[in-house]
C-alpha cells in the first residue's frame, strides 16, 4: 500500500502542501484544492504553474479530488456545467499522468422525497464513458450523495452504471444513516459497508471519527484508528486480498474542510495535525 493525502488540509497554498508531504517522506499529494480552488477550476496558466512545481519537486498525483457530481450539486443542476467540468479535467488529468477522479452522484434529496435515481444513472454512465474513452477511471465516493444512502445503494450504481469503481471512505458511514434499513434508520457501519462493496474499490480515503449523537450534528473526527472507523481492520483485509493501491489521508482532524469561514482556520494546527495524521498511518499501514 502506497499513502498519499488531500495536502488542502495541512495549507490551501501550493508550497505548504508540498513542505508537508516532504515533512512525511511522501512523494505524492492526492490534488483538490490549491489555494482554495478546485485543479479543474484553476486558471490555466495557475494550473500550469501547479503542474511544473508538483514536476520539478517529484510529487505525484494518484488522485484528482473533483467536485464533479458531488454533494453540493443538485440532480436538478444544469447537466452541462458537470460536462464543462470533465472537459476541463481530462486534459488536466492527463497533464499529472493521473489516472484515477473522485466523482460523486450529486446530493441527497430529503428521504421521501423523489431521488430521481435514472437521472442520476443516466447522467453516472454518460460521465463514465466520458472519462473511460479518454482512458482514465472515475471512482465514486461513499460521501453526501445518493449512492452514499448505503451499501445497497452504492452497489446499484455498480450495477447502473457499466465501467464505475469506487474509491471507499473509512468514515463516511459513520455519520450517515442507512437508508436502506427501516426507520429509524440506523448509523452505517463501516465494516459493513466495506465487505460489502469492497470488490469494487480501487482506492481507499482515510477518516476517522465518532458518530454524532444525532442527525445535524458535526461528528468528533480523531486520529486514525482512535474513533469508529475500524480503518486497522479494514486494511488489513484489504491486505489480506491483495489490494496494493493507494490510501489517501483525508484528517478533518484540525478543521473540517468545509467550513466556511476560512479566517477562522488556525493553519499551523492544521499543517502540524495532518503531518501527525501521516505518521499515525505509517505506523497503521507497517503493522499490518
Amino acid at each position: 500500500m502506497k499513502l498519499t493525502g488531500f495536502a488542502d488540509e495541512a495549507g490551501r497554498d501550493l508550497d505548504t502542501q508540498i513542505r508537508a508531504t516532504k515533512e512525511l517522506g511522501w512523494s505524492a499529494i492526492s490534488c483538490r484544492m490549491v489555494d482554495g480552488v478546485n485543479l479543474h477550476e484553476l486558471p490555466q496558466e495557475k494550473f500550469d504553474a501547479v503542474a511544473d512545481r508538483l514536476d520539478a519537486e517529484g510529487i505525484q498525483v494518484p488522485e484528482f479530488g473533483s467536485l464533479i457530481a458531488n454533494w453540493g450539486k443538485k440532480i436538478s443542476s444544469d447537466f452541462d456545467i458537470t460536462l464543462a467540468e470533465i472537459e476541463r479535467a481530462i486534459p488536466r488529468m492527463k497533464r499529472l499522468n493521473t489516472q484515477l477522479i473522485r466523482v460523486m452522484s450529486y446530493a441527497q434529496e430529503a428521504w421521501g422525497e423523489d431521488q430521481q435515481e435514472q437521472e442520476r444513472f443516466r447522467r453516472l454512465r454518460e460521465i463514465v464513458k466520458r472519462f473511460d474513452d479518454a482512458g482514465l477511471t472515475a471512482i465514486h465516493e461513499n460521501c453526501m450523495n445518493w449512492g452514499g444512502f448505503s451499501p445497497e445503494h452504492t452497489l446499484r450504481l455498480i450495477e447502473e452504471v457499466p465501467g464505475l469503481k469506487l474509491v471507499f471512505d473509512t468514515g463516511n458511514p459513520l455519520f450517515q444513516r442507512d437508508r436502506s434499513k427501516p426507520e429509524p434508520s440506523p448509523w452505517q457501519d463501516p465494516w459493513e459497508f466495506w465487505t460489502k462493496v469492497r470488490d469494487h474499490v480501487v482506492h481507499i480515503h482515510i477518516k476517522d471519527c465518532i458518530s454524532p449523537p444525532s442527525d445535524g450534528v458535526e461528528p468528533i473526527y480523531t486520529m486514525p484508528g482512535e474513533g469508529d472507523a475500524k480503518i486497522p481492520e479494514i486494511l488489513a483485509d484489504a491486505k489480506s486480498r491483495g489490494y496494493d493501491g493507494w490510501v489517501a489521508i483525508e484528517p478533518h482532524v484540525a478543521t473540517v474542510f468545509h467550513v466556511k469561514d476560512q479566517s477562522q482556520v488556525d493553519w499551523q494546527q492544521c499543517f502540524d495535525s495532518y503531518v501527525d495524521y501521516g505518521k499515525r498511518m505509517d505506523q497503521i499501514i507497517a503493522a499490518l
